[in-house]
């Protein structure tokens, strides 16, 4: 690999000073931070209820199909109005959305057309504060401290997908994951609570968010057009040929790889007497603190590749790979901590990269709509994915699956080497506004 050496220090200590920075940040945390429990608490009440992972796939359906029909829509809402008020908004509906599950789990009567209904009304509205927290960043800090906040920002995300799962997963078992129903559904309960709560704070935080002024405005078309802002954003990100390509190679990542592993996770944790839900937060844990680690190796050696971007990116998701098939076979919590861990290493060494190559890329006026097709990706598809493999684990082992999966992006990333132009993917400098 080789590192540029005249790359300067990300301006960290600039942006700890910026007051919108802050507030921003605090309030992403604290928000990521509630979602892993419920994250955690989601899969483990599925199972509780039915032990059936098709329940499971139902459920991951009901909150990503409406996620992956309206967040490009949500996108477009994002570029014609502001991204901090769209994202506030979607604050205050969480807290009672997740606030209404804790109170049904913790009373003992949360019917399944009850968790249905709200799966669904989550879905609905994560369309919708996907893109505008994705692209709210650029409008807090200046232009020459993106790179570097978004180094923070993600670091401290991966600080809550750390602590979050390892907590939620403590809480769980402590109120009798292996015993009583009831018990088992309290701690399931205070999870959602806790989730809900943090909305409630993280939209405090964000009140106190001020915006800059985009440098640019206009292109957007007229109030009440919104299909053709959807429109015109998928035609950018289509002409776009480094743009289009990378994005159809992460959708079928998402499809293939990440949607089957998001479901064969929590069912082998369920299935394996070994394990459990202390097993399974400590091993989403593992992934998170693995990540956090990759991100602060990319900020120290920002410019280390094996060539480019593309060719490191292609590496390292092989390598991915290798690691994701043995993951069905593991013994004990450690191992597939260790195997989590490694994973997330690699993976965080390229996202902040990755993240701040598109958002340099894309011009300030159609970041919503691009990101909100990067969210449709990863936020839309991969659930879809996942909620079909729910259905596939009634054919198959966790264990095979997770192979299935790991030999795929392997697959995957040796033709996007050889057939495509994503090997001379450079890190790209900032398009003029």
């Amino acid at each position: 690999m080789q590192a540029d050496k005249t790359s300067s220090p990300p301006p960290g200590g600039a942006l700890l000073r910026d007051r919108n920075f802050r507030w921003l940040t605090a309030s992403s945390a604290l928000s990521m931070l509630g979602d892993q429990f419920s994250l955690i608490a989601m899969p483990w009440l599925v199972l509780q209820m039915t032990g059936d992972t098709r329940v499971l796939g139902t459920v991951m359906a009901l909150m990503s199909v409406p996620r992956a029909v309206f967040i490009l829509v949500g996108g477009a809402i994002v570029d014609r109005h502001s991204p901090l008020r769209v994202l506030l908004l979607t604050r205050y509906v969480n807290t009672v959305l997740l606030g209404t599950l804790a109170a049904l789990v913790l009373s003992g009567h949360c019917p399944l057309w009850a968790l249905y209904a709200l799966s669904l009304a989550i879905g609905v509205s994560t369309a919708f504060s996907f893109p505008a927290a994705t692209s709210i960043t650029p409008r807090v800090v200046e232009r020459s401290h993106l790179h570097a906040a978004n180094s923070i920002g993600m670091g401290l995300r991966q600080i809550s997908m750390f602590l979050g799962p390892l907590l939620a997963g403590l809480l769980i078992a402590g109120f009798g994951d292996a015993g009583a129903q009831r018990a088992g559904s309290r701690g399931i309960g205070l999870a959602f609570g806790l989730d809900a709560l943090s909305f409630a704070l993280s939209a405090w935080m964000l009140v106190r968010v001020r915006m800059h002024a985009p440098a640019a405005q206009g292109t957007a078309p007229a109030s009440g057009a919104v299909l053709a802002a959807v429109a015109q954003g998928l035609a950018h990100a289509w002409n776009d040929r480094p743009l289009r390509t990378c994005f159809l190679y992460w959708g079928l990542l998402a499809v293939l790889v990440m949607g089957p592993i998001h479901i064969a996770l929590p069912v082998m944790a369920h299935d394996a007497p070994q394990l459990g839900a202390a097993a399974f937060g400590t091993l989403v844990g593992a992934h998170g603190a693995g990540t956090l680690a990759g991100m602060v190796a990319s900020g120290m050696l920002p410019r280390l590749r094996l060539g480019s971007l593309g060719t490191t990116l292609l590496a390292v998701d092989a390598a991915i790979g290798l690691l994701i098939m043995p993951l069905g076979q593991i013994a004990a919590a450690w191992q597939g901590a260790l195997l989590m861990g490694a994973v997330g290493l690699l993976g965080g060494f390229m996202q902040v990269s990755v993240f701040t190559w598109i958002q340099q890329r894309v011009p300030p006026m159609l970041l919503g709509r691009t990101m909100g097709l990067f969210m449709f990706i990863f936020m839309g598809l991969q659930p879809v994915a996942a909620a079909a493999a729910g259905w596939l684990l009634q054919a198959v082992t966790p264990s095979q699956l997770f192979a299935a999966s790991g030999g795929a992006l392997i697959v995957l990333a040796a033709l996007a080497a050889v057939a495509t132009p994503m090997r001379r993917m450079q890190d790209a400098a900032p398009v003029p506004r």
